[in-house]
């Protein structure tokens, strides 16, 4: 069993909050908390990569990375 890691965008949603993965076409996820759409990432991405290797798909790479929050003046 071969390990993972890659970026979870989360974004404020109506209601709740959203969240996918850069990288992996079509992995979405929601909920109610960070933590909360961090798990359902967690089972969604899991999910999303078994039914691609089961298809003979490859994993794609992690290409994108997080640094930080940039702040600027205008």
């Amino acid at each position: 069993m071969a390990k993972y890691k890659y970026l979870v965008v989360i974004e404020q949603a109506q209601g709740n909050l959203s969240a996918y993965v850069p990288d992996v076409d079509g992995c979405v996820t929601t909920g109610q908390t960070i933590d909360e759409v961090l798990h359902n990432m967690q089972e969604a991405l899991s999910l999303h990569l078994e039914g691609m290797l089961e298809d003979g798909d490859p994993i794609p790479p992690a290409i994108h990375i997080a640094a930080n929050f940039v702040e600027v003046d205008v």
